[in-house]
């Protein structure tokens, strides 16, 4: 640990792995969220075709979310591209904090997924378990930059 006032421990190595995971995965949680808002055909056609839907359903159940289940999409999405951007280029440990409001938004989204008529084309296992695995990952970088601000990498 440094001793002097304001310095902060050097970044280990893995510090830039998780760092650039971390962004680059829910850099495409932020791009599936800009284009399912701008209503972006070509990629709500790609997303039709994998999930054996038309671009209409999607786009009819996400203009369907209310406001504060949107306000929750967009907490969780933004949230944690911030939290990642924090903890790689500016290693402050307000990224803990960003990925906290990032596990809130994420808290409401999955709460209005799971009590809402969701089309039957979304309610698969593969939805399920992509939704676990971003809890996960949320969780985990949570718990990570906690670690990192302990161990002073992060100020």
């Amino acid at each position: 640990m440094n001793t002097i006032v304001g310095s902060r421990a050097k970044a280990p190595w893995h510090l830039w792995v998780i760092g650039i995971v971390s962004l680059l995965w829910f850099a495409g949680g932020a791009n599936d969220y800009l284009m399912t808002k701008t209503e972006n055909a070509a990629y709500l056609k790609m997303a039709a075709e994998s999930t054996g839907t038309s671009a209409e359903t999607i786009l009819a159940y996400f203009n369907g979310y209310p406001v504060w289940a949107t306000a929750c999409w967009a907490l969780g999405v933004w949230g944690a591209v911030a939290g990642s951007v924090l903890l790689l280029l500016l290693r402050t440990r307000f990224a803990f904090h960003a990925f906290v409001v990032s596990l809130i938004g994420l808290a409401g989204s999955t709460a209005y997924t799971f009590t809402s008529d969701v089309p039957d084309e979304f309610a698969s296992t593969g939805q399920l378990v992509f939704s676990v695995i971003i809890w996960a990952s949320v969780i985990a970088v949570i718990l990570y930059a906690r670690a990192m601000t302990r161990a002073g990498v992060l100020r």
